[in-house]
């Protein structure tokens, strides 16, 4: 007399096909995640090249620089900038999207007079730039989880949410979402 049914080897090929294919999705996940850490680290070199080229070529910092732009760039409404060296108004911030986009150093459209300006990163947040109390330049980001946030910051400074180069709002423990800023400049 035959029983029906499944044998422990068959059990066994099944239940590791499973594993694998819940070993690939996490794996799949995890690689997901660290193309998006690694893209804002890209944002944030590129936001850099684009400000260091904009002053190379104008002698200045993009809007900071104490010419109109409207003309030549296209720059709708940069009519110059204090020329202190810091992105220290929110028109200055604006600006400089204006401007580092009319010159052609990202890409985007010069005319556009709002924050959409500025780029995105991969968790929705925008790019801004900005000067801190201590005169340092800096660029933010927001809607950064905080594991990526944290990971970022170990990967490409210290791992100290208020101390280095990378600084996040608040401290990595707690899990609402960062603004990490860059004191890149």
């Amino acid at each position: 007399m035959r029983r029906k049914g499944f044998t422990l080897i068959e059990l066994s090929i099944v239940l590791v096909i499973i594993g694998l294919l819940v070993g690939g999705v996490l794996k799949g996940k995890s690689m997901i995640e660290n193309a998006k850490q690694k893209r804002v680290k890209t944002d944030i070199d590129g936001t850099m090249a684009a400000v260091y080229s904009y002053q190379d070529k104008f002698g200045y910092l993009p809007g900071d620089d104490p010419t109109s732009r409207v003309g030549d760039l296209g720059a709708t409404g940069c009519v110059g900038g204090d020329a202190n060296g810091l992105f220290d108004t929110a028109a200055e911030a604006l600006c400089a999207w204006q401007e580092m986009i009319g010159a052609g150093f990202i890409s985007g459209n010069p005319g556009e007079t709002t924050a959409a300006v500025a780029k995105k990163n991969p968790y929705g947040g925008s790019y801004d730039l900005n000067a801190s109390a201590e005169n340092k330049n800096y660029i933010s980001t927001a809607n950064i989880p905080a594991d990526a946030a944290q990971a970022i910051d170990t990967k490409y400074d210290d791992g100290v949410y208020n101390k280095g180069d990378i600084r996040a709002d608040t401290d990595y423990n707690d899990t609402v979402t960062k603004r990490i800023s860059w004191y890149a400049f």
